[in-house]
């Protein structure tokens, strides 16, 4: 569960602007283990909605969903009913830090977008994210893959066009992101070998709807981002101002292309891939 975001209520919107970005990185990430992919067991911890588990499907063998939160498994469950009678995905509400499943049960773990929601402490080093690593390493097999599905701080700082409107929001949500080098020695001291992070320059998270330049009057848009349950009542009041009077003098699109430069070049996730020790 979020430590700042209610999903059981944005859980009811998340898919309308929200994409699983990577997929097919992740896929090719697990194509290194030594079970054949189509025969794979995953983890997709911290799954929410079940688009990334959805994705993987059509991929590897089965897959274990987990979360906390219950409008996220809700929904997940219904999208990947299917699955589910197959016998292709199960749904569990746990915790990330305290598994339900025996040592060296799975051959891949997948985590996408969802540390930054740890309640961690970054000046100590980032504990939650340890606790939740080493938890990963204990059910990998030997040689299991892991992907980290997260964002860089350059990244958080020039990949969104709208952060710019709410600056404390944005510097509160990266103070919740680890930095990558830090994030790989985390991973390092937890028993994985780092092997590699790959970019997906091209894709958003938000997918389409990211660049509607009015999305942010949008409640449902901006469920989309965690982003914005950081926001002030009186800073959100103060981003509709601004929308309308950029939107009044015909500015809008030139304010969000002018902030969307850097993102073209840096992406807005990164993916890390690690193997277990």
């Amino acid at each position: 569960m979020s430590s700042y975001e209610n999903y059981t209520q944005t859980s009811k919107h998340y898919d309308k602007t929200r994409e699983p970005v990577g997929t097919e990185i992740i896929v090719g990430c697990f194509a290194h283990a030594q079970t054949p992919l189509n025969r794979m067991v995953v983890l997709d911890a911290g799954c929410g909605t079940g688009s990334y588990s959805q994705a993987l499907l059509n991929h590897v063998g089965r897959i274990e969903a987990v979360d906390l939160n219950p409008g996220m498994l809700e929904v997940a469950a219904q999208k990947l009913a299917p699955f589910k009678a197959e016998g292709r995905v199960s749904f569990y509400s746990s915790p990330i830090d305290a598994l339900p499943f025996e040592d060296a049960t799975f051959d891949g773990v997948m985590i996408n977008q969802v540390l930054h929601h740890l309640p961690d402490d970054a000046p100590k080093g980032f504990p939650a994210h340890q606790q939740v690593f080493l938890e990963f390493a204990r059910v990998l097999k030997p040689n299991g893959v892991l992907t980290v599905n997260t964002c860089s701080q350059e990244q958080l700082r020039h990949g969104y066009w709208h952060y710019s409107l709410i600056p404390e929001a944005a510097d509160a949500l990266r103070a919740r992101y680890a930095p990558l080098d830090e994030l790989i020695e985390i991973l390092d001291g937890c028993g994985f070998a780092h092997q590699g992070r790959v970019v997906p320059v091209d894709a958003t998270l938000q997918g389409d709807a990211y660049l509607d330049p009015r999305g942010p009057l949008n409640k449902e848009w901006r469920d989309g981002d965690s982003v914005w349950s950081l926001v002030t009542e009186d800073r959100l009041e103060r981003v509709f101002s601004r929308i309308q009077k950029l939107d009044a003098k015909n500015e809008l699109q030139a304010y969000v292309a002018r902030n969307d430069t850097r993102r073209r070049d840096i992406g807005q996730a990164t993916i890390l891939f690690s193997l277990r020790k």
